[in-house]
């Protein structure tokens, strides 16, 4: 393979990323085209341009994805109710499909031959972003740093930084106390103080949520509207995709939904233990469960729950843009044309309930279900249904107790 003339680095500004850019410059001799991704992650982004230009980069990507996020990617993954491991929201693995559409469409608009990511060699980003890649543009070229440099440990990476002038924040000389990923969905800190399972997370770790025993004692009442699967409205008020994100997460924090502490497992084997805040995506997945289960019918929402853990993990080990995960998606979204209409929730010290839930489209009948007198179902009709079902059982026993089978 050609020796990488021009590359497009996913690039936040921080320490690996800075001494990445500069390894890029010196041992690859490459030119550096930066891409910074505002994905609702909550930090100012414009240090990232400054630290850029200082290092000499010509040009500079700084690209507000939210809205994009939200509606062709978190919201997709929500019309499913995925969950990985039965627990995980998918808050980081959903991001790195859109941050590397965006970094392969930047490499062609700037004729780059090679895109950079600052994923580690032990974790499951590696394999998103460079699946992602291969599948938009199976030419490029991928340089991952991690997997090639010797710098591997803190203290050679400030040693690199000091050598190289880069600029270092002080709170980063000494050791981390854990490392974070942010966007609009969620946060994930992992690693120091988190790295031994049976230690109980320290309060300091939670960033979005207050705890819930400092949550209000009053709880707070929410509806939210509903159409085709999506949420597009809070009590009333139409939002875009990210705007409603981003309140159902104010909602969540101030009322400390969403924390979720789990040791899963990697795509690339080992286990790991993450500290997850996903406030308003709890308060989503409990929204759209409340107007699923008015409006979608039994047989199809059971197949959908049972095709979910597929989808998931497709999502968490990088798949997003395989055939396999478009087939589960059109399936999914055609499961969701109906479900429409509004959901009402009690948010109240970390708990998220439906308590109430109303469609145009809704499948329940109050004429069927009473325990009152109707005429429209006749409960002597379920007889029949009853021994229908139980044929097959009751031909087992006669022939287990021919055989000679008494269990």
């Amino acid at each position: 393979m050609s020796k990488p003339k021009k590359v497009v680095l996913a690039y936040s500004g921080g320490l690996d990323t800075s001494i990445i850019l500069k390894w890029l410059q010196e041992e690859k001799g490459c030119e550096v085209v930066t891409f910074t991704a505002d994905l609702g992650q909550g930090e100012e982004l414009e240090p990232a341009r400054r630290k850029a230009e200082a290092a000499g980069v010509k040009e500079i990507y700084i690209d507000d994805l939210r809205e994009e996020f939200v509606r062709d990617f978190v919201f997709p993954m929500f019309r499913a109710n995925t969950v990985y491991e039965g627990l995980y929201l998918l808050g980081t693995s959903i991001a790195r499909p859109l941050i590397s559409k965006r970094q392969i469409e930047i490499a062609h608009e700037v004729g780059a031959d090679a895109v950079c990511h600052g994923a580690t060699g032990k974790g499951n980003d590696q394999v998103r972003f460079e699946l992602a890649y291969y599948a938009l543009d199976p030419e490029i070229k991928v340089i991952a740093p991690w997997r090639e440099w010797d710098l591997n440990s803190r203290t050679k990476l400030l040693e690199y930084a000091e050598t190289h002038g880069i600029e270092v924040a002080l709170d980063k000389r000494g050791e981390a106390p854990f490392s974070v990923d942010a966007n609009l969905l969620h946060t994930s800190s992992e690693g120091k103080v988190l790295e031994d399972p049976n230690d109980e997370a320290p309060e300091f770790i939670y960033q979005r949520t207050v705890s819930p025993q400092d949550a209000p004692d009053t709880p707070t009442i929410i509806e939210i509207g509903f159409e085709r699967g999506d949420a597009v409205s809070i009590d009333g008020e139409a939002m875009s995709p990210a705007t409603l994100l981003t309140k159902l997460n104010e909602l969540g924090g101030a009322n400390g939904i969403g924390r979720l502490d789990l040791l899963e497992n990697r795509f690339v084997g080992m286990k790991s233990r993450g500290v997850y805040e996903t406030p308003g995506g709890t308060i989503l997945l409990m929204a759209h469960r409340g107007i699923e289960q008015i409006t979608m019918d039994k047989g199809a929402m059971h197949l959908k729950d049972e095709l979910m853990p597929k989808y998931a993990e497709l999502i968490y080990n990088g798949f997003w843009y395989s055939p396999e995960r478009e087939m589960l998606q059109a399936a999914i979204d055609a499961s969701q044309e109906l479900v429409t209409g509004t959901v009402r929730l009690k948010l109240y010290k970390g708990n998220c309930d439906v308590i109430g839930r109303a469609s145009p489209y809704s499948l329940y009948s109050q004429e069927h279900v009473t325990f009152e007198e109707d005429d429209v179902y006749d409960q002597a009709d379920a007889g029949g249904f009853i021994k229908i079902n139980a044929l097959r059982l009751r031909l087992l026993k006669a022939r287990d107790r021919k055989a000679g089978k008494n269990s």
